[in-house]
């Protein structure tokens, strides 16, 4: 037996007929390559609501991915504002398992939608649009490839975050149009962008749920590494 750290990896589901016309489990090669690469085990974690108990149980910790779709404004009470597409069977997937891992004390990284999900299942709120809501000239959508960084971001004092980067400046990669608002309950932000974008959000009373608006897991940089090393070293 392995003594490398097992880690619950949540898929991402399409039912377009741009991949299959049936339905369908997707997900990017590299949040499994990241995670092998800084000394972890990944397993894919499909949407059956019946054995979230059961994953808990035998995985380390979980990464909440990202991906093209929006959380349902109406789960933090707002109306579609912006919100450009919902997939309420993984989100509600997403929300249950989260805070059953939460509830265990289990290791938690959310990557982008990740993060978004982590403030919303504590009881913040986003904002639906950020070109709606900043005037900024970041591309938070940004138009070179996801495996090179598009802008800075600061690394606020004090939070695990800084603890594990031991800097307060990282250039990062951004493929994102919406961001946390309101901050959920015992969140404290610890990344943001230039223009006041939240970047990233960690849990006070959690022993590791942090969240990164951008994606790690293409390690574009040491520190992207680093985020990912820190976070398998405490599920094991």
């Amino acid at each position: 037996m392995s003594s490398k750290p097992v880690i619950g990896v949540v898929l991402d589901y399409e039912t377009s007929n741009n991949f299959s016309k049936y339905p369908s489990y997707l997900l990017r090669e590299n949040y499994f390559s990241s995670l092998i690469s800084c000394g972890g085990i990944p397993f894919p974690l499909y949407h059956d609501k019946d054995l979230i108990n059961s994953f808990v149980k035998k995985l380390d910790g979980i990464v909440l991915t990202g991906g093209d779709f929006d959380i349902d404004p109406k789960i933090y009470n707002q109306e579609i504002n912006g919100t450009r597409g919902i997939k309420p069977e993984r989100t509600n997937f997403e929300l249950q398992i989260f805070q059953k891992f939460f509830e265990f004390d289990k290791p938690i990284l959310g990557i982008c939608g990740g993060e978004q999900l982590i403030n919303v299942g504590c009881g913040g709120d986003l904002f639906q649009d950020i070109n709606a809501n900043f005037q900024t000239a970041i591309q938070h959508e940004q138009h070179n490839p996801a495996n090179e960084v598009s802008h800075e971001v600061k690394i606020q004092s004090k939070t695990k975050l800084s603890e594990i980067l031991n800097t307060d400046l990282i250039w990062t990669n951004s493929s994102h149009h919406q961001s946390v608002n309101r901050l959920g309950e015992n969140i404290k932000l610890n990344a943001i962008a230039l223009d006041g974008v939240v970047e990233g959000i960690e849990h006070d009373l959690h022993k590791w749920c942090v969240g990164v608006q951008w994606h790690p897991e293409f390690l574009n940089t040491k520190y992207d590494k680093m985020i990912i090393k820190d976070f398998i070293g405490h599920c094991g």
